[in-house]
């Protein structure tokens, strides 16, 4: 037998594996790592986060990567490039994170890799209904593998696309085995560049599936607007926000987007919600461009009032729902302000209420992705029949 086929065999029958997961966002600001043990499989799956740390991209890398993320032409080149660039960016970040964790390489089964996200292109955003689904992350898993030399699982979002889905949002498949609760209904809400919930209803057993769908903007224009006008990464603690005043002719035209009309589920990027977007509505309806603590102001109101719109919008039992905030945006002191102002009745509460780090949510989502792809049956998902299937994410790179 091939020694690798071995190895990954003896990975699969232990018990409880440990696992990396890897998330690297549509902010490009960085590379969330999270060691996870992961125990079991399916419904019987449990997560153990024992590190997590996030480290930020250098000003090269956010600028290359800038050049060739949600932008309708790149040169086909520098993508090349960056896909092998960044996976070996990332391998050396592990294997420099593992030193620091005092942890040696070899006692690491797996690394689940997300991917640098640089296009992300449903039908409902081509428009053209003879083409499939479509979604591209860049960041290798034979370098991250070959580097590391630890097994790699990859490009989890292309087998959502291959049967049927739009290859996001992906965090409720984990939502379902890992947050379901007997008696409370709960959205698990997470904040990133785009916003993205679940719903779980409560029951285990015969109970109501699990919905997840995109809500829309999160912090992607607050910090493209931020990057612009002030030079920094993000609005911290939403203060800029907090010295600007909401234009509400804009936040209205903004909100006129078809995307928020749609039904859910439904997913979205920063292809259709980037600042030129705002410039353009700007230009159309001859409204003068904002101070830039307004526009920051404005922008933050609208993550929250598209948010809190989506979350009135779901059909659920009880109006004393909770909502978990993972994500960036969990660290905005106003945007959660204007969160709780728009959803009276609803309990918003930070996500470690559920013993998780809220900024290592969606690496810890993909370790879990990973383990299921080494141990488990599959995700019950529907396919282009509307059929329900066992489905696995990720392609396996060996480390050699």
């Amino acid at each position: 037998m091939n020694p690798s086929i071995s190895k990954l065999s003896g990975i699969s029958g232990k018990k409880t594996r440990r696992i990396v997961g890897l998330m690297s966002g549509t902010s490009l600001d960085g590379l969330d790592i999270a060691l996870c043990d992961v125990t079991g499989s399916g419904t019987d799956t449990s997560v153990d986060l024992v590190r997590f740390d996030t480290i930020s991209y250098d000003r090269n890398t956010r600028e290359a990567l800038s050049e060739i993320t949600s932008v309708e032409q790149a040169e086909l080149e520098k993508v090349c490039i960056m896909n092998a660039r960044l996976g070996e960016l990332h391998a050396q970040m592990i294997l420099d994170t593992l030193d620091k964790w005092s942890i040696k390489p070899l006692d690491v089964d797996c690394i689940a890799s997300h991917g640098q996200t640089i296009f992300h292109a449903p039908k409902s955003k081509h428009g053209v209904n003879d083409l499939p689904n479509a979604t591209l992350q860049i960041g290798d898993g034979d370098h991250i593998a070959s580097k590391t030399g630890i097994l790699t699982i990859s490009d989890f979002r292309q087998k959502h696309t291959a049967v049927g889905g739009e290859g996001a949002p992906m965090a409720g498949l984990v939502d379902e085995i890992l947050f379901r609760h007997a008696h409370e209904n709960r959205i698990l809400l997470n904040i990133g560049g785009i916003a993205n919930l679940t719903l779980l209803p409560a029951g285990k057993g015969n109970h109501r599936p699990a919905m997840t769908t995109d809500t829309g903007p999160g912090n992607t224009l607050i910090d493209a607007a931020v990057r612009k006008y002030f030079a920094r990464n993000y609005d911290k603690d939403g203060e800029i926000a907090q010295s600007g005043k909401v234009d509400r002719t804009l936040l209205n035209k903004l909100k006129e987007h078809p995307f928020f009309k749609r039904s859910i589920p439904k997913t979205t990027g920063p292809e259709l919600f980037n600042l030129a977007w705002v410039l353009e509505i700007l230009s159309a309806n001859q409204i003068a461009i904002p101070e830039p603590e307004d526009l920051i102001a404005t922008l933050t109101r609208l993550t929250a009032e598209t948010i809190a719109e989506a979350i009135h919008n779901l059909e659920h039992d009880d109006d004393n729902i909770q909502v978990y905030v993972s994500g960036g945006g969990v660290h905005n002191k106003l945007l959660m302000k204007w969160l709780k102002e728009h959803l009276p009745g609803y309990w918003i509460q930070n996500f470690k209420k559920l013993g998780l780090d809220p900024d290592a949510k969606e690496a810890v989502l993909f370790a879990v992705l990973a383990n299921e792809t080494l141990a488990g049956e599959g995700f019950r998902l529907e396919n282009h029949s509307k059929q329900l299937q066992k489905v696995n994410f990720g392609k396996i790179s060996f480390p050699k």
